[in-house]
């Protein structure tokens, strides 16, 4: 492999039976996953701080257990990417150049808003999953579908939840 081909510095060049254009592309797959998950991390912990009315206590907890979840997975995904010999985020300007999840800086957001925002950038992350699920089968790589697998089934249940606690009951809000 030529110096230019490779994007890695020797000290960081992980060995990996992968090819280069395997590893390059399953990393171009995975960052803008780990990015989304820094941005949906936070948007779900600012929902958290800024949640109030009725249900505060029920959507607090929710909001704190799915940050926990997404926080938990930013270090597997970027983990990953090192483990295949690529290289990932160094820092918040990085995130903010790969994330797709759109920020929600207003002051004051309804909670079944705060929900039914989550629950579509949640619906949009699992697709964004779907897709590097297939980069990583394009290259027989399982380790990474698995793990993907894995991060797809606990959006779908973030998801979910997100739904069913922003249902709306005889028009009162959930």
């Amino acid at each position: 492999m030529s110096k230019t081909a490779k994007k890695v510095a020797p000290e960081l060049d992980t060995p990996t039976d992968l090819s280069q254009e395997a590893v390059d592309r399953i990393s171009a797959a995975l960052n803008p996953l780990v990015a989304d998950s820094f941005a949906l991390y936070l948007k779900t912990k600012n929902f958290h701080w800024h949640v109030s009315g009725r249900h505060f206590r029920d959507y607090h907890l929710l909001l704190d257990e799915q940050a926990d979840v997404i926080f938990a997975g930013i270090d597997e995904l970027a983990e990953r990417v090192r483990k295949i010999g690529g290289t990932t985020l160094r820092s918040i300007g990085h995130v903010a150049k790969l994330q797709t999840v759109e920020d929600n800086d207003e002051a004051y957001v309804p909670p079944r808003e705060m929900l039914r925002e989550l629950m579509e950038d949640n619906k949009s992350f699992t697709v964004a999953l779907r897709k590097a699920h297939e980069v990583a089968d394009k290259y027989d790589d399982a380790a990474t579908a698995s793990i993907l697998e894995n991060f797809i089934d606990a959006t779908e249940r973030r998801t979910w939840f997100l739904f069913e606690a922003s249902r709306q009951e005889g028009g009162n809000e959930a």
